[in-house]
């Protein structure tokens, strides 16, 4: 289907053009979300008439997520989740997660300017991208802990699962110590003899 871009599509085109994209993509994305125009005469004749004006509401709003974007940009949001003892979440983090987060904390976003590839699945400092504009996008740091303070050392740059794992392996050493030491599996006094 051949339709007229309202505003810059990624890996389709800018404002203006004149793009053949499959049927699916132009019915169930462009021309609901009102990125695109069916590329017949009238529409193209209508589109130049308000050529300047559908330029300059796409610059005003630019603009604005640009500003938007200077107080998103870097910002970094705690989540607590539960989580296994290996790291690995009882769950994932998904776009609409991360975008009620950022709400929570005054941003304004929505669900689909979240750019996740995948969902969030571990423990964790992670970097998220939030694209506000088709030509505006800032990162975001997602902090993904158990409780508050697992999330303040993960802040600080720790690897809180390695520590877990280095705690309960110096635990298990002194108790194999303390076991050995004490003639663990050795009988004093009686011993029956058969």
């Amino acid at each position: 289907m051949k339709v007229i871009l309202l505003e810059r599509v990624d890996g389709t085109g800018v404002l203006g053009d004149v793009v053949t994209v499959k049927d699916g993509f132009a019915r169930n994305f462009l021309l609901p979300r009102h990125k695109a125009l069916r590329a017949n005469n009238a529409n193209l004749k209508a589109f130049e008439v308000q050529r300047a004006e559908i330029e300059a509401r796409n610059v005003k709003n630019r603009e604005a997520a640009g500003a938007n974007g200077e107080t998103l940009d870097g910002t970094q949001y705690v989540m607590i989740r539960q989580a296994g003892e290996s790291g690995q979440l009882y769950g994932s983090v998904a776009g609409r997660d991360v975008a009620d987060a950022i709400k929570a904390e005054g941003g304004k976003v929505d669900r689909s300017m979240i750019v996740l590839d995948k969902p969030i699945k571990t423990l964790g400092v992670h970097e998220v991208k939030v694209k506000l504009h088709a030509e505006v996008t800032v990162t975001v740091t997602l902090n993904i802990a158990r409780s508050a303070d697992e999330a303040e050392r993960q802040s600080r740059g720790e690897d809180v699962v390695a520590a877990q794992f280095e705690e309960d392996r110096a635990a298990d050493a002194e108790a194999a110590s303390d076991m050995a030491a004490g003639g663990a599996g050795s009988f004093e006094g009686d011993h029956y003899e058969a």
